[in-house]
């Protein structure tokens, strides 16, 4: 436990809790949070109104909640700032993909007949990096090179060492002034971009094959996807996909005879070499033109054994909740202000981070905004993201537990049951702060039994 949870005012505060009168109240609400490290304190009212009268059937106001606030859970889908919030995603994730492959939620059963790939597309290199190897079980000799050159800066590049999963050297590059920084963060950057022209050739290349225009091959086909990026230890993000075949009307129809599996594999390995982002030149660096890398993973799911669709959806909605933690960056925006030197990161992170902060004041580099995602080593985009039709959204389940719970409130009374066609609902709600004080953090882990509460920025007690 953290000596900064064990002061005095920390224990003095966690018995002011347990004598608060409210006290059950308190616990309650965090119990409803899940764990929540940093719930969300609101402040506010509902009104439930008659339409046809105007009569005030129920009515809840904050002001009798233990503070003056009502605790959420904040929701957020990093593991790094909420494991409990986290897990709710990841399951959440999880059921968007496997009804996407399996069918349920509103998908028919039937999309299990339709050609579907597992993709995976990576980053190109960048320089040579420390790597874990492995080959039938027995770890192999990180970089072993009999005849290894010396690069320009002296350093022999070969590495004979059997790197251990947790070795904080992997991912560190042999030569870190060898190591193309710039081009590491542009590639993170710009792969959202390369992901839209991915998917925008593969639609082309299907049309092409089939002699039809984009327009007509809307009529015949769609093609589906959902996918999440992953960061590799060197700190670049590579994209795992699921690439489904649809008919017209997306999982519901079936498609044509000539959308099979090989027809599918193909277009994903002509997209993945067609397709390229020029980065401007500046006046330090000349133009970049920037591809995926040469490791291409493709394979197809299937419903009775080799790669299944539990094993697909549970692999994606793992990634669905990291960020760049791997990396040893940290999980909060940096400014150029900040002194990198002081912060606990990994060399290879804060040259990454340093590379941000020096190409995102070059005017030509504007648009990529990296030095507001410094953090995130220059990816901008969405960790995880789905086509229109691949299957249920994420709002979708969650509308689907916000209204089992309204149900169960109804059922067990604490909650009058209202015909929602007749009442008017008036809601009015603030923010009112985030996270525990030092002693409401003692309780909480105890209550819940999950590792001590991360504290708000800036004190972080219980807004009052």
């Amino acid at each position: 436990m953290p000596a900064t949870h064990m002061r005095p005012h920390a224990i003095a505060g966690m018995i002011t809790r347990l004598n608060d009168p409210r006290y059950a109240r308190w616990a309650a609400q965090i119990h409803r949070t899940g764990g929540c490290r940093q719930p969300i304190h609101l402040r506010g009212r509902v009104d439930h109104i008659d339409r046809a009268t105007g009569e005030l059937l129920h009515s809840y106001s904050t002001r009798h909640e233990p503070d003056g606030v009502l605790r959420l859970p904040c929701k957020t889908r990093r593991a790094s700032r909420c494991p409990t919030c986290a897990e709710t995603y990841r399951a959440d994730t999880y059921q968007l993909i496997r009804a996407g492959l399996v069918g349920g939620k509103g998908v028919p059963a039937t999309v299990t007949a339709h050609p579907c790939l597992f993709v995976t597309l990576t980053a190109p290199s960048f320089g040579t990096v420390h790597a874990r190897r492995e080959k039938d079980g027995k770890i192999l000799p990180c970089h072993a090179r009999r005849d290894a050159p010396t690069c320009p800066h002296g350093k022999v590049m070969s590495c004979t060492a059997r790197h251990s999963a947790d070795d904080p050297r992997l991912g560190e590059p042999l030569c870190p002034d060898c190591y193309d920084y710039a081009g590491s963060v542009l590639f993170n950057a710009v792969s959202p971009k390369l992901w839209q022209r991915f998917t925008d050739a593969l639609r082309r290349r299907f049309a092409k094959s089939e002699g039809l225009t984009l327009r007509e091959l809307r009529q015949h086909l769609t093609i589906s996807f959902a996918k999440v990026a992953e960061y590799q230890r060197r700190g670049v993000v590579h994209f795992h996909a699921v690439i489904r075949l649809d008919g017209p009307a997306g999982p519901a129809a079936s498609p044509p005879a000539w959308a099979t599996v090989e027809a599918l594999t193909e277009a994903v390995e002509h997209a993945v070499h067609a397709v390229s982002f020029t980065v401007p030149a500046t006046v330090d660096d000349p133009a970049r033109v920037l591809r995926w890398g040469d490791q291409l993973d493709v394979r197809p799911i299937t419903m009775d054994g080799g790669l299944s669709d539990q094993a697909v959806a549970g692999y994606i909605a793992k990634y669905a909740t990291k960020a760049a933690e791997c990396v040893s960056t940290l999980d909060r925006r940096l400014s150029p202000l900040d002194d990198l030197a002081a912060l606990p990161l990994r060399e290879h992170a804060r040259r990454l981070i340093a590379e941000c902060f020096r190409l995102g004041e070059l005017g030509e580099l504007a648009d990529l905004r990296l030095i507001h995602w410094a953090h995130m080593l220059g990816f901008r985009g969405h960790f995880s993201t789905r086509s229109r039709h691949y299957s249920i959204t994420l709002g979708d389940i969650r509308a689907d537990r916000t209204a089992f719970v309204r149900d169960e409130a109804a059922t067990t009374g604490r909650l009058p049951l209202f015909d929602e066609d007749t009442v008017l609902v008036i809601a009015e709600w603030e923010y009112a702060g985030k996270g525990y004080s030092a002693g409401d953090a003692l309780l909480a882990a105890a209550l819940t039994g999950t590792a001590l509460p991360v504290l708000a920025a800036g004190g972080g007690g219980d807004a009052g």
